[in-house]
């Protein structure tokens, strides 16, 4: 015990030596730079560099030759960058290396690559957030089309409408121009707040096909402006129109920018998401300056070819600034449930048994025009029964029927649809005040499954006869809605189980205006 502790005490009696650190040569050298030269890392950097092919027995000759530093096992990877800590005998250093864990040689060939890497990176950080869903990339793609074109027509209406009001000739009167300026905006921001105030639901609920609509709204604004040179005289109904259509849009952008980019988070990092998209917008709207401004210099010696160019390039930047934002939308995967994702999900589930992701409701919901809705067959409506569109009997069957223990009822309703109001069966869900999204998910699943057994049969296309139905019918449908009821209770804890697995948030269903309205049970 003595003889092995005697070593150490000899050269120092009250100082720790490290394996890796050299007093004096010795026998025992050979051995320990045996032992370290298989460990030795070869370097590029400034310091620290010691060759791969080092060969102990010759070194012995030469005195002893410093070791490279310890390698230890801890790698730290930030912001694209990779470093390892290295003990250098006296102290702890972090070197940045290339590769992963397991590659850690720097090669004086590969600076080109490096420099590009570093740069490509430091891009990608001031940019793109840290921890994002997987569709971020290719909605800032659209986005960076959609931004560039649409601030270059920005910039080529804006200097439309200075021509129109004569600003940067003679015979301008600034006073008036002022005027009309400030009578165009004050009637936007108006126009602005009633929109809000009577579509506020609308962002939740129709939130791809609002922020469409609206962004084709405010491309036609911009053609309306470019319109003002060659209307002078109107130019106040020209530029009023233009920025209202503008002043909506920015509303709708506003409105709707905090439920897009909560769509990508997944670390609860909305500030960062919304700090970065502030960043590319002035980014990508500062291009589209430059665009404009390098059309503009390229013919600045042609008045004539310059007051035409807005009116050449204006479809052109259109269509691909539409383009842009159509595509951006896309990408936009929410998790939020409305009333029209839901069917999507709840018909997915009654036809394969398993529910759909995010991702796949995004690609099946699309921008849901207008025009497009009520076209499927039985088409489910939430609200309450419009006297209009009842089947008189069905309905008061079905409010007879209810019980203090029903949360919502059903019934068949005559749904009006396209400019001509041509009729069409639908089902209609009425939901009692207190009821809960388990109850409107229960709901919205039995109304599935009906839709699913009508359109199996095809003699319920026929069973109104002038606003009445048969007792043979009423039985059939309330039996109908037994079976389909059972079926919804039986797959409610499934379903439950696999939405939230899947990341819908199931806590609210967002509903629009009509579809809020409730019904009381009165029991008298």
């Amino acid at each position: 015990m003595q003889s092995t502790l005697n070593p150490i005490s000899n050269s120092s009696s009250h100082q720790f030596q490290l394996p890796w650190k050299y007093a004096k040569p010795s026998q025992c050298v050979s051995k320990t730079l045996k032992f370290t030269s298989k460990k030795t890392l070869t370097f590029a950097a400034n310091s620290l560099r010691t060759s791969i092919n080092y060969e102990p027995e010759e070194s012995l000759n030469k005195g002893p030759e410093p070791a490279g530093p310890t390698k230890l096992p801890v790698v730290v990877r930030g912001s694209g960058r990779v470093s390892r800590y290295f003990w250098d005998g006296n102290c702890l250093q972090l070197i940045s290396v290339d590769g992963g864990a397991s590659s850690f040689r720097f090669e004086s060939d590969d600076q080109f690559r490096k420099l590009f890497k570093i740069c490509s990176l430091t891009v990608r950080d001031f940019f793109i957030p840290k921890q994002v869903s997987g569709n971020y990339m290719g909605y800032v793609k659209w986005k960076f089309l959609h931004r560039l074109f649409s601030s270059a027509l920005q910039v080529l209406a804006t200097q439309a409408m200075f021509r129109a009001i004569g600003i940067g000739h003679s015979h301008s009167l600034p006073a008036a121009a002022a005027l009309n300026w400030v009578m165009k905006d004050g009637l936007g921001r108006l126009c602005r707040c009633i929109y809000t105030a009577s579509l506020a639901s609308a962002f939740d609920t129709n939130l791809k096909r609002v922020r469409f609509l609206t962004s084709v709204m405010f491309s036609l604004s911009i053609g309306v402006e470019l319109l003002t040179p060659v209307f002078p005289q109107y130019f106040l109904l020209l530029a009023s129109l233009a920025n209202i259509a503008k002043q909506i849009s920015l509303a709708c952008y506003l409105a709707t920018g905090s439920a897009v980019h909560r769509s990508f988070a997944v670390a609860d990092n909305l500030g960062e998401i919304s700090a970065k998209a502030q960043i590319q917008t002035v980014c990508f709207d500062n291009l589209g300056l430059m665009l404009a401004a390098s059309l503009n210099m390229l013919l600045k010696n042609n008045q004539r070819l310059q007051a035409g160019l807005p009116f050449v390039v204006y479809p052109i930047f259109s269509a691909i600034d539409l383009l842009g934002i159509y595509q951006a939308l896309k990408h936009v995967h929410l998790q939020t449930l409305t009333k029209d994702r839901l069917e999507i999900i709840l018909d997915k589930w009654i036809e394969s048994g398993h529910v759909p992701s995010p991702a796949e409701v995004s690609k099946d919901e699309g921008i849901d025009f207008l025009w497009s809705k009520g076209r499927q067959m039985w088409p489910i409506r939430i609200g309450c029964i419009n006297p209009k569109g009842q089947i008189p009997k069905l309905s008061m069957m079905a409010m007879q029927s209810l019980s203090g223990e029903d949360y919502y009822f059903m019934c068949m309703e005559i749904f009006c649809r396209g400019l001509a109001r041509k009729g069409q069966l639908g089902i209609l869900l009425c939901l009692r005040e207190g009821a809960s999204s388990t109850d409107i998910i229960l709901g919205m699943l039995q109304a599935c499954y009906v839709r699913k057994a009508l359109q199996l049969s095809s003699w319920w296309m026929n069973m109104v006869v002038a606003g009445d139905v048969s007792d043979l019918v009423l039985n059939e449908w309330f039996k109908l809605n037994e079976d389909s009821k059972q079926c919804a209770k039986r797959d409610m804890c499934l379903l439950n189980e696999q939405m939230s697995g899947l990341g819908w948030a199931m806590k609210n269903i967002l509903l629009s205006t009509q579809e809020r309205v409730r019904y009381s049970f009165v029991d008298d």
